[in-house]
């Protein structure tokens, strides 16, 4: 990946140089649209800066997806479908965050654009518009798609028998977390660390570089702490409380989140949204933290095992793990649309799997310490709810799944209908270069409409 990687931005720099040097020209026009040679190799360059291989090929489903887009655009003209500025900043400075990451920096980002950050968001700002105003248009056509338990039945006995899909072992998992908790005392090492760090700042050392060198949110320390703007509903509660009472260019004390410790500097604000920067100091686990909560999780284990509380009640109230107690301690399989509680085997989580994977349906195993997603040590334990083998489709088992699927092909039939009609409907003219494109023949050969 890291060869393909220099190569793109090798791509990235190079094609910047030719954009000088050689007048665009236009490769496909959609009714009073035009598309230019530099917007298909301005996003190919950033299909490549993600690290994948360059293939000259996929030029052809880029200027597929930009003819699709612009004929959305232009109906959410006649619509009256926009976007405001607020979802434009959000969606750049998302992008934005992901290039910097996969060049390896700001720094680095910027010198292979040949521009600044801040340049090339203004560059890219008119595209990402016209991408979410396509994006709302495209869902305005299927907003009205719905399926009812007719239609899965129907589309079930539209698969020929011997094309049915054959789905792997399933189980239904559940876990109760305990955290350690950190005394006070045990606290203020860290309190005192994010305090020192403060200071710094007020003293005139630049936040940052301190973010940068000292943060411990991954999610925003390589940009110096600044995070995309955000409204009352994203943050944790006490991040939230201080970057609303906050003036713009304001510092807030230190404060803790569930997160660990934190202070913010509010950049910028617009209306019920806010743009801020922040250090994340993370308090370390102890092992006498550690030891407290095994204690916790083992009074809470012997409770379920004498079933003087069953599982659901005891994860509603005592787990950790905000993600499953309010769902009776069930993980649920993200991967659906239906945010089923039956989760491939293959799509759980290793450490989980390894231990279910033993486990008889309606038991549960010991309490052990893990180490979650962000690093962080505790105690679980895990019950297995159920566990369904290895089986072709059916009508009784998998109706969550054949519904999705049921939809999916609705919504596709749905869209290319729209599609059909409005190419037929438009005048649209493609480049010789783009015309031996497989993707793009449904758009050559349409009736032309207009004169060229």
């Amino acid at each position: 990946m890291k060869k393909y990687l220099i190569i793109a931005l090798l791509f990235v720099s190079n094609s910047l140089l030719a954009q000088k040097k050689v007048i665009d020209k236009v490769v496909a026009v959609v009714g009073d649209n035009v598309i230019l040679q530099s917007e298909v190799d301005q996003q190919y360059a950033q299909y490549l800066v993600q690290g994948t291989k360059p293939d000259p090929g996929i030029k052809c489903y880029i200027l597929q997806n930009m003819l699709s887009q612009k004929l959305l655009s232009q109906q959410a003209v006649i619509d009256s479908i926009t976007v405001n500025d607020d979802e434009v900043d959000e969606e750049i400075d998302r992008r934005m965050r992901r290039s910097i990451a996969n060049a390896g920096g700001q720094e680095r980002l910027e010198e292979f654009l040949g521009r600044s950050v801040l340049q090339y968001k203004d560059e890219i700002r008119p595209d990402i518009r016209e991408q979410l105003v396509a994006q709302k248009m495209q869902a305005k056509i299927t907003e009205k798609v719905e399926v009812t338990p007719l239609d899965v039945r129907r589309f079930f006995n539209e698969i020929p028998k011997d094309s049915l899909p054959t789905f792997n072992t399933e189980v239904e998992v559940g876990e109760l977390v305990v955290y350690p908790e950190l005394t006070k005392k045990e606290k203020e090492f860290y309190k005192d660390k994010a305090e020192a760090l403060r200071l710094r700042v007020k003293s005139g050392d630049n936040f940052g570089t301190l973010a940068r060198l000292y943060s411990q949110d991954p999610g925003s320390a390589a940009d110096g702490g600044e995070l995309p703007f955000f409204d009352r509903q994203t943050m944790a509660k006490e991040f939230t409380a201080w970057a609303f009472k906050l003036k713009e260019k304001e510092m807030s004390p230190v404060f803790e989140t569930e997160f660990g410790f934190h202070f913010l500097e509010v950049l910028e604000r617009k209306g019920e949204q806010v743009r801020a920067r922040h250090i994340l100091i993370i308090p370390e686990t102890t092992p006498a933290s550690l030891d407290r909560a095994k204690v916790e999780i083992d009074s809470i284990y012997k409770k379920v095992m004498d079933k003087k509380m069953d599982f659901s009640t005891a994860a509603s109230l005592y787990s950790d793990n905000n993600d499953t107690k309010y769902n009776g301690g069930m993980i649920l399989n993200y991967d659906s649309s239906n945010r089923t509680t039956f989760i491939p085997t293959d799509k759980l989580d290793p450490a989980i799997f390894l231990v279910v994977d033993t486990m008889k349906v309606g038991t549960y195993s010991k309490p052990e310490v893990f180490t979650d997603a962000r690093g962080k040590k505790g105690y679980r334990f895990l019950y297995l709810r159920s566990k369904t083998p290895p089986h072709k489709a059916n009508l009784e088992q998998d109706l969550p799944k054949l519904k999705d699927a049921a939809y999916e092909t609705k919504v596709n039939k749905v869209v290319s209908e729209w599609f059909e009609k409005r190419r037929k409907a438009s005048y649209i003219k493609i480049d010789k270069e783009f015309q031996s494109c497989d993707v793009l023949q449904e758009w050559i050969t349409k009736p032309v409409t207009a004169k060229e």
